[in-house]
């Protein structure tokens, strides 16, 4: 299996990875991953992961074919449609080379494989990479995620729980290459934190990555609020940020990985989508709590409906975030810790 990155997509690929074993359970799978999305995955049982390191520039592709030198495979499901996989790829002898059809085989996957998965227009990236499993006569699918989180991780989420109050996570920051276009403003998640405390007597802790840029949106939501609030930004691994998100009651994010690591530790996400549709790349098990302005967005920005763009059509609008309303987002947390009250009582 070929999936490099991202972390969200690689959290849908493991459901994919589980129905195989469930079906074929003699089956050896090797999965050739990123190194980052490898420090999340790591222990997932049944697994041989090989790493490529993208920062090793040539010298991966090197990696990757000394590890898998002399081996031959009776299949390669190539899940990811890139150059860069693309060329990974050509390290791995098989016999069949299973990859996208051609509508979805981006960078001329299609090139570079000897058989294709059916065309299903308009998916969720998830469904589409059950695509590759189907090829294979598989039908019966294992919604199973099972990522390990070591003893020592959950301690670390134990420690910043500190109240009896429900445990809020906001990741407020997708990738620093496109806080323009998917991030909603730090004054709207401070003003929905003080709703969380004010409202629900939640703990909120707020998550991200190491970036600059993340770091500094962190402290300008923290000097919003009048409450205290857990600022984790930067200072997690990603095996510990599971296991936040694992003893939290509800992330809010917008479209990013946060929203995918839920899903696999059944947390519900309250998600932000105004410039990516809900309905590929959205949490996959919340659905129903997405806050959706991407139809607004699309109308504005493109002056068409969703149904006249092609699928998975960004917007590229900065102000596109701001059609959301904290109202919307209120709405949604209630519609959960209300939930997780009665449930408590």
């Amino acid at each position: 299996m070929l999936r490099l990155s991202a972390i969200g997509d690689c959290c849908h690929t493991l459901p994919v990875v589980r129905t195989l074993q469930q079906a074929w359970p003699k089956t050896m799978i090797t999965w050739i991953i990123g190194k980052t999305e490898l420090q999340l995955l790591r222990g997932a049982a049944g697994i041989e992961f090989v790493t490529f390191d993208k920062s090793r520039g040539l010298r991966a592709y090197r990696d990757v074919g000394r590890t898998l030198r002399g081996r031959h495979f009776s299949f390669l499901l190539d899940m990811h449609a890139s150059m860069r996989a693309n060329l990974a790829s050509c390290a791995v002898r098989a016999d069949e080379r299973i990859g996208f059809d051609k509508a979805r085989a981006r960078d001329w996957q299609w090139l570079f494989t000897n058989r294709k998965i059916a065309s299903q227009p308009r998916q969720h990236v998830m469904d589409g990479l059950f695509g590759f499993v189907e090829a294979l006569g598989i039908t019966d699918r294992e919604l199973r995620w099972d990522i390990p989180i070591a003893d020592a991780d959950r301690e670390f989420a134990a420690k910043l729980h500190t109240g009896d109050g429900p445990l809020c996570v906001i990741s407020p920051c997708s990738s620093q290459r496109l806080r323009n276009y998917r991030n909603w403003s730090a004054d709207n998640y401070a003003a929905v934190a003080l709703y969380l405390a004010d409202k629900h007597g939640a703990q909120v802790i707020l998550t991200g990555g190491p970036t600059d840029y993340e770091k500094a949106y962190g402290e300008k939501i923290c000097q919003a609020t009048a409450s205290p609030v857990a600022n984790v930004i930067g200072h997690t691994s990603l095996k510990q940020l599971l296991a936040v998100i694992d003893r939290a009651d509800l992330v809010i994010c917008p479209d990013s990985g946060p929203a995918h690591m839920a899903t696999a530790v059944g947390t519900p996400v309250v998600g932000l989508y105004a410039t990516s549709n809900r309905h590929r790349t959205g949490p996959y098990l919340s659905q129903h709590l997405v806050v959706d302005a991407y139809p607004e967005a699309v109308q504005r920005e493109f002056g068409k409906p969703v149904e006249a763009l092609a699928w998975g059509k960004r917007v590229r609008d900065p102000d596109a975030m701001n059609l959301i309303r904290i109202d919307s987002v209120l709405e949604k947390i209630d519609l959960v810790l209300d939930r997780t009250s009665s449930a408590k009582q």
